[in-house]
């Protein structure tokens, strides 16, 4: 496993980390029981990953507990994050505390490596800047978390509008956003700053549906093309990412994926969701495998320069 400082933590990070919610939630979306779901999390320490990701709105902060159970706690970085809304409303500041303590007691630890707001919209982000920021800093005054993180809904604001008006404040260590091949638009709408800031990215969205499945990616490609986004002179409208598997270059899109946000220049960690041993696997070798050839990620570049519109779920 490779490793690298996540930013201005100082922490070492290895590039892909285990996230255990999305659409497989460490395998509890389909057939596996908690204790499957937790062997998922002990096996990703052993294989080399050192973050776990998970969140109170995933239900599974006592599953990643459980899993790191008998495991050197200095040795794992454990990154949750905090809900703005209860029932569609904002929760109050004065109650932040309670969710700290309940993600601590479902974690089975003392403290938080990352404590994140949770998928923050651009309407909210002045609420939380100002009355949930002051209860973090509170937070990590007291030893209950580390560093302070905020999460976009990229699957809602692909184009990174809240994220726009985040990374303009100093205060966030940490950022999780979404970025892919097919959505590359936080190179330059947020990347330039978090760099220039030293702030650790956490990228999520970096395989999902339409990089998982053939049939969505089809849909995707036709539908980018219906709408003039796409030029047949970069893509073939049948063939789409085909172009990426060969000899000296990926080994399938969803390596050509994970190897692409790697080595993205601002991406620290790539976070990866799954319920499957040998998925694990495959993921942690195509982040450990060399950059892709520069001609494809040219043309990758070239192919999706200027589309934010999608997020590849």
């Amino acid at each position: 496993m490779d490793y690298v400082k996540l930013g201005r933590t100082g922490l070492n990070v290895s590039v892909i980390s285990l996230g255990a919610g999305g659409s497989s939630r460490l395998g509890m979306q389909t057939v596996k029981s908690e204790e499957q779901a937790s062997e998922i999390v002990g096996k990703a320490v052993e294989l080399g990953i050192n973050l776990i990701d998970t969140a109170e709105a995933y239900g599974t902060e006592n599953i990643v507990g459980a899993g790191l159970q008998g495991l050197n706690r200095k040795e794992v970085i454990i990154s949750t994050k905090y809900s703005l809304q209860k029932d569609k409303l904002l929760k109050k500041p004065e109650d932040f505390e309670k969710s700290v303590d309940a993600s601590l007691a479902n974690l089975q630890t003392d403290y938080i490596d990352i404590y994140h707001l949770h998928g923050v919209h651009l309407k909210d982000y002045a609420y939380a800047a100002e009355y949930l920021v002051p209860e973090m800093i509170k937070m990590r005054e007291k030893g209950k978390i580390r560093f302070l993180g905020i999460t976009e809904a990229f699957g809602t604001d692909p184009s990174h509008l809240m994220a726009e008006q985040a990374v303009l404040d100093d205060c966030w260590d940490v950022m999780m956003i979404g970025f892919n091949l097919l959505n590359q638009s936080a190179r330059d709408k947020i990347f330039t700053t978090t760099l220039a800031k030293d702030i650790g990215i956490l990228d999520m969205f970096a395989v999902r549906r339409a990089l998982s499945r053939p049939d969505a990616l089809a849909e995707l490609v036709a539908d980018l093309f219906a709408k003039g986004l796409l030029d047949e002179n970069k893509i073939d409208r049948e063939n789409g990412l085909d172009f990426l598997v060969h000899e000296h270059g990926a080994k399938s899109i969803m390596d050509a994926a994970y190897r692409f946000c790697r080595y993205e220049p601002g991406v620290h960690s790539v976070l990866m969701g799954t319920g499957n041993l040998q998925h694990l696997a495959d993921n942690i070798e195509s982040a450990n495998r060399p950059p892709l050839p520069e001609a494809d990620i040219q043309r990758l570049k070239a192919i999706f320069a200027g589309i934010d519109s999608v997020t590849g779920n």
